[in-house]
């Protein structure tokens, strides 16, 4: 560890605009590696974390249950998700003392939250999702424009 680099997360210093109104820099967050919110960004910002709160809105799953849910996801980075989710306090593990052991996973009140989030976020994605096809689209055929014409 580099001298004067701090052992644990701390938070980022805000820079606020130059009229000094509250609207923040959004490269200034971002700036050391240390930074909590890029930490929390970096987790809740996750395609497999994503999927995980989306599926936990408002039930309780099991570990089988979200498995067979997310298409792709291996079974050790399942675990890994939700442990980090359980960490920050956004998912809820219930061990239940029965055999074979059962656990479930529940969103916690913080977790909700983010739910209400995500929620906006894929609302957006559907209402815009001809528009981004169509711009992939455009420039997809523009770059191949562009190929063809350098080898030409």
């Amino acid at each position: 560890m580099e001298e004067g680099t701090l052992k644990s997360p701390s938070h980022c210093e805000v820079t606020y605009g130059a009229g000094g109104d509250g609207d923040t820099d959004p490269f200034q967050w971002d700036t050391r590696e240390d930074c909590e919110v890029r930490q929390i960004l970096d987790r809740v910002a996750d395609k497999w974390s994503l999927l995980v709160i989306a599926l936990l809105d408002r039930r309780k799953l099991r570990f089988t249950e979200l498995r067979r849910e997310i298409d792709g996801i291996s079974q050790r980075m399942l675990t890994v998700t939700l442990r980090q989710l359980e960490r920050d306090g956004l998912v809820k593990r219930t061990v239940h003392p029965v055999v074979p052991p059962r656990v479930d996973y529940e969103l916690t009140p913080l977790g909700g939250t983010l739910h209400t989030t995500i929620r906006s976020l894929v609302t957006w994605t559907e209402r815009h999702q001809n528009e981004i096809a169509a711009a992939r689209q455009a420039y997809d055929a523009r770059e191949a424009a562009e190929r063809e014409a350098v080898t030409a």
